[in-house]
């Protein structure tokens, strides 16, 4: 890594650290604000303006009238998702200069910011765009002389608290299918990124979405995320993060009896048979775990490796880790980036020092890169036991547990035997094998011969621990509708 700091190629402009509420820029109730760091230099980006619950109260509020009786709860369908077609167009326009800014607020590589998230977003808003006409109820045949039929409706105002790991993609993920469904939202970025959420809301103003339709209020989790989820104005919360975060939040949100969907976190098991094509395998597991910093809650961080190809599959996984490209973020060279805060670097560097303590192997990397940024090299520990933390603790970092098997059937036991179930993989050339593992691992995404393979017509989200309702495609919509059903007398 060069001890240089990780600078862009160009200035990039900060034109919003204000809330965003009913279609203006305001500053915070209380006048506070809070820093924005660059994980990769430490530096300060900007100074934000720091939401908490009076803020909370004027954005549900401006959110409430705007769904009950402004513009938008008279808009046609095929118009809200002309403005979400808009919207993905003003966004690609932008794309060089959002990408940018993601790096310098979060820290991942710029290719990635460019060419792995972006495109991703601009893709899930015109999927949702295409939807929004297409939100249909039914008719059904009751006894009787009656004409009965349900109307799908949007569930009303959606609050919407969002992480750090990949903020332009789940400010998509949650903007998507709420406007789509004719809901209104008042939103709380991650503290720790919040200028790429900010800047979608001017471009969504910009191209006209109405007053009121799309607030952001950034700020921290025990006052602006907590008022969200307290407001007697807001029908739903949508929430990504760790499970602790989610308990609370039903918990706080029982009062008002809202609606919750919850994209939690995991510790999914990766399976490489011995029958696997063990490069496409070995390059599986690394971007399985690697990508963005091994800050991805789908991460395959439970490598289950066949024991008659342990050798040979982990000197072709080795040469992958340490030959991965850790520094400046926006050196176009660059695999990875550092991790986002100093908390997060503690935290991880104490899992790895866990796995030594408790008897794993440690096969290459466990150290810092550098002496300033959050940069961890990408590490592997084999020798894994199932009752270790690495082994059953989400890290949430480049930290990849290695464990063997010999029997099958145990396998799946020891997949299962965890209190997450986001997602898993397989890699086998048997067809009965991998249908066999899909079937009986409890994980709302399975994978195949691939990793992290997504789109916008694919529900994500997990089993158990790992959160409840779906994110994306038809059922990602379903979450922001109730169903009504009416019936008239002949």
């Amino acid at each position: 890594m060069s001890t240089t700091l990780a600078r862009p190629p160009r200035p990039i402009r900060i034109e919003h650290t204000q809330c965003f509420i009913n279609g203006r820029w305001e500053d915070a109730a209380s006048g506070k604000t809070f820093a924005t760091y660059n994980p990769a230099t430490e530096e300060e980006i900007a100074q934000v303006a720091e939401g908490d619950a009076a803020d909370i109260d004027r954005a549900a509020k401006a959110a409430r009238r705007a769904f009950d009786s402004g513009p938008w709860a008279k808009m046609d369908a095929r118009d809200r998702g002309r403005l979400l077609y808009r919207l993905a167009d003003e966004i690609e326009r932008q794309a060089d200069d959002l990408a940018a800014l993601e790096t310098l607020d979060n820290g991942k590589p710029i290719n990635e910011s460019r060419r792995g998230d972006l495109p991703l977003v601009i893709d899930c808003l015109r999927y949702y765009a295409g939807f929004a006409d297409k939100i249909q109820g039914s008719t059904i045949p009751i006894r009787g002389n009656f004409l009965c039929y349900t109307r799908r409706e949007p569930v009303g105002v959606a609050g919407q608290i969002i992480p750090w790991n990949f903020p332009l993609l789940m400010t998509a993920w949650k903007w998507g299918p709420a406007l789509a469904a004719g809901c209104t939202i008042v939103m709380k970025p991650a503290e720790q990124t919040p200028l790429t959420c900010l800047k979608l809301a001017a471009i969504a103003h910009e191209i006209g979405f109405p007053d009121g339709v799309i607030n952001v209020v950034p700020g921290f989790g025990p006052t602006a995320g907590a008022a969200v989820v307290k407001h007697p104005l807001i029908d739903k919360v949508a929430f990504t993060g760790e499970h602790t975060t989610a308990q609370i939040i039903t918990r706080e949100s029982a009062a008002t009896l809202k609606r919750l969907t919850f994209e939690l976190g995991g510790k999914s098991p990766n399976v490489v048979m011995a029958d696997a094509d063990l490069d496409a395998a070995a390059q599986g597991a690394y971007i399985g775990l690697y990508l963005n910093q091994g800050q991805c809650c789908c991460a395959g961080s439970r490598l289950f490796v066949e024991s008659s190809i342990r050798e040979k599959f982990l000197e072709k996984l080795i040469a992958l880790a340490a030959a991965r490209r850790v520094g400046d973020p926006f050196d176009t060279n660059t695999e990875q980036g550092p991790q986002i805060d100093e908390r997060q670097f503690t935290k991880i560097m104490s899992y790895i020092e866990k796995g030594q303590s408790e008897g794993a192997k440690l096969l290459t990397g466990g150290t810092r890169v550098g002496d300033r940024g959050f940069f961890i090299a990408p590490t592997i520990f084999d020798e894994v036991e199932d009752d270790m933390a690495i082994a059953r603790e989400e890290i949430f970092g480049p930290v990849l547990s290695v464990l063997t098997f010999d029997d099958k059937d145990d396998l799946i036991r020891r997949a299962n035997d965890t209190f997450y179930g986001l997602a898993a993989a397989i890699w086998t050339r048997d067809i009965s094998t991998a249908h066999r593992f899909a079937a009986q691992v409890r994980a709302g995404t399975v994978w195949v011969n691939c990793y992290d393979a997504f789109d916008a017509a694919a529900p994500f989200g997990g089993f158990k621990f790992s959160g409840h309702g779906r994110e994306l495609g038809e059922e990602g919509l379903r979450a922001y509708t109730e169903n009504k059903t009416v019936t008239v007398a002949l």
